[in-house]
């Protein structure tokens, strides 16, 4: 079997430690791991299949004989860096937005459109989705194929650990606080989050929609399917791992609630919990370090002809991050290298 030699940009994240992680857990075929970080992480070391392996400072010379370059360091450092490594011959897999709709780099998700990995011919770049995007169509695309969705509502309940370790901590830091009756610490976003909900994700655009609502719009259309009408409302809440989301979909053809579930039982990465009698329904707490993307509250729509409603969650830093640019990979070197 051919191994490859692997960078992982940002791998003192917490995505990049999760693609450390998951590299070793699905023995990904490593000739070589790299890790590459700025120069806060010199002098830092992760454990890698029984090794002490050194963080090195990413520069323009980090990519000499890498052969696929894992991403997750922000879109800056993307949009820097990425270029450079494909120019050196790696296959940049990247975790940020920096490339998801740039018309010619594929935007993969590998249970839904695993055909546009071999695009990255194009520029040496792979684009992972959004978090957000990633789980709502691991579990829409069975029911497209099948019945054509026509239209998407979604209200997601993200956790805390979408922004980072930063705000993990405030989380923390702020349950400790206010239990202590004490004033919060309010650094990492604009309000207090404990014990609170926040309706805004990312920055407002003129539309009104924040950036991250309109990435599940966009990116959506990009890989499901152009006509598809989207609209969304982000919003963060004081759980520190997993997302979650009510999502309302229309479509072209009648399908009921147990031809979804049927679907969705067979699908690839998707975990039917839908058992309301015995209150069993898919949690957050449930979903954290899980692989699948669990499915619930499955149930028809009866203020509209042909609409279902379903509750979607999944590890925003596994399946939404780390786990479907190694599932990708996975593909890339079995198939096309």
């Amino acid at each position: 079997m051919r191994t490859f030699v692997t960078a992982v940009v940002g791998a003192t994240g917490a995505v990049g430690k999760e693609m450390i992680k998951i590299l070793e857990e699905r023995d990904f075929p490593v000739k070589e791991l790299r890790l590459l970080a700025s120069e806060r992480s010199v002098g830092k070391a992760m454990s890698f299949r029984g090794q002490e392996i050194p963080v090195s400072v990413l520069d323009e010379n980090s990519f000499a004989g890498v052969e696929i370059g894992l991403f997750s360091a922000g879109g800056s450092i993307s949009e820097k860096f990425a270029p450079i490594a494909a120019q050196a011959g790696c296959i940049v897999i990247d975790n940020t937005s920096a490339f998801r709709m740039v018309a010619d780099i594929p935007l993969v998700i590998p249970e839904v459109n695993p055909e546009a990995i071999a695009d990255y011919k194009n520029k040496g770049i792979i684009a992972n989705p959004n978090c957000s995007t990633i789980q709502m169509l691991v579990a829409l695309k069975p029911i497209h194929d099948v019945a054509k969705i026509k239209r998407i509502v979604v209200s997601t309940y993200q956790s805390v650990s979408g922004t980072g370790k930063e705000a993990i901590d405030e989380l923390e830091l702020q349950t400790r606080q206010l239990l202590n009756m004490q004033d919060p610490t309010i650094q990492v976003y604009p309000h207090q989050i404990a014990f609170n909900c926040l309706p805004h994700i990312d920055v407002f655009l003129d539309n009104g929609y924040t950036k991250e609502e309109m990435k599940m719009v966009n990116e959506t259309q990009k890989i499901m399917d152009k006509n598809i009408a989207v609209t969304a409302t982000t919003v963060r809440v004081p759980v520190f791992y997993s997302h979650s989301e009510s999502v309302n979909i229309e479509t072209e053809k009648k399908i009921t609630a147990t031809e979804v579930r049927e679907l969705l039982r067979k699908a690839p990465g998707v975990e039917v919990v839908d058992d309301t009698a015995n209150k069993q329904y898919p949690l957050a707490i449930n979903a954290a370090s899980k692989d699948a993307t669990f499915v619930g509250r499955i149930r028809e729509d009866f203020s509209i002809p042909n609409g279902i409603n379903l509750w979607v969650v999944a590890d925003n830093l596994r399946k939404g991050a780390a786990l479907n640019a190694i599932q990708i990979a996975e593909i890339l070197t079995d198939k096309y290298l």
